[in-house]
């Protein structure tokens, strides 16, 4: 090869060597520093597009989750009023029962009534007050909860409202409804039985809501950690690989630093021919 001052054809062959090394450096530094293979379009536009389309995946199922449990919450709150009002029924038709017989006096009757009465009104007041999130699923102007099920907002889960305000289409117990007599006892035992038996049906019906809801959740959890997961394997880095790709890399790096030092010596010869 003739040798040049004005041509260093070795020098630019260990500067492409070494440039191409000091790009790869970059990228794995880059890659150790944040974590990620793929941290922005310029990495793998590709990639990184189908791991921000999945990203908008998982930020929805969050809402998902958050519609989800506030539809539970709303259920629970539900049934814990139901089941308060089922054992106040339950209390109820054991008073009525008493102030049916007829060998009972005036005074006992009375007072078995008092009790009737202020059980009948705590009916009204746990009615009144099983609100969660502006949701009461058991007044008498109740409507039904509907919660998201799916990414897309297309798919939903209704849970129908249960109305057990007393004089209502399940709790027939008026809320003027009293004991105060014989007669008007013996007709209120079974009023009440019936009562009983509707509200224990609507806690059924909200319970089997509540289960709709919570499976719902599960798979929506388990959905997307599988995507997240899914997302990591796009773009996540290897950091064993790297780590063992950087000690490479640094060695080339000093290898080409001492290759393009020797080619930038290689026109100093040329003085020597003129000694």
């Amino acid at each position: 090869m003739a040798l040049s001052v004005n041509t260093n054809s070795g020098a630019m062959t260990a500067l492409q060597y070494l440039s191409g090394t000091q790009a790869k450096m970059s990228q794995t530094q880059n890659a150790i520093s944040t974590g990620y293979k793929v941290s922005s379009a310029k990495d793998d536009g590709a990639t990184y597009a189908i791991a921000q389309n999945m990203r908008g995946n998982v930020a929805s199922y969050s809402a998902v989750s958050d519609s989800l449990n506030r539809g539970i919450s709303a259920v629970d709150v539900a049934m814990s009023a139901g089941q308060s009002i089922s054992d106040l029924l339950i209390q109820m038709k054991a008073k009525a029962l008493a102030a049916a017989d007829k060998s009972i006096d005036t005074a006992s009757r009375t007072a078995l009534n008092n009790d009737f009465t202020a059980l009948r009104d705590q009916i009204q007041t746990i009615v009144d007050n099983a609100s969660f999130n502006g949701f009461n699923l058991i007044s008498s102007s109740a409507t039904a909860i509907t919660a998201l099920a799916s990414a897309d907002g297309s798919k939903k889960i209704t849970v129908g409202s249960q109305s057990l305000a007393l004089g209502g289409a399940n709790v027939s117990v008026a809320s003027g409804g009293n004991i105060s007599t014989q007669a008007a006892a013996s007709t209120m035992i079974g009023t009440v039985q019936t009562s009983l038996t509707n509200v224990n049906k609507a806690l059924a019906t909200f319970s089997a809501g509540a289960k709709k809801y919570s499976i719902q959740l599960n798979f929506v959890s388990k959905l997307s950690d599988t995507v997240t997961s899914g997302i990591g394997n796009l773009v996540d880095a290897n950091l064993a690989e790297e780590s063992a790709k950087l000690t490479s890399l640094q060695t080339k790096q000093q290898l080409g630093v001492q290759a393009l030092s020797i080619a930038n010596s290689s026109p100093q010869i040329v003085l020597s021919l003129f000694q």
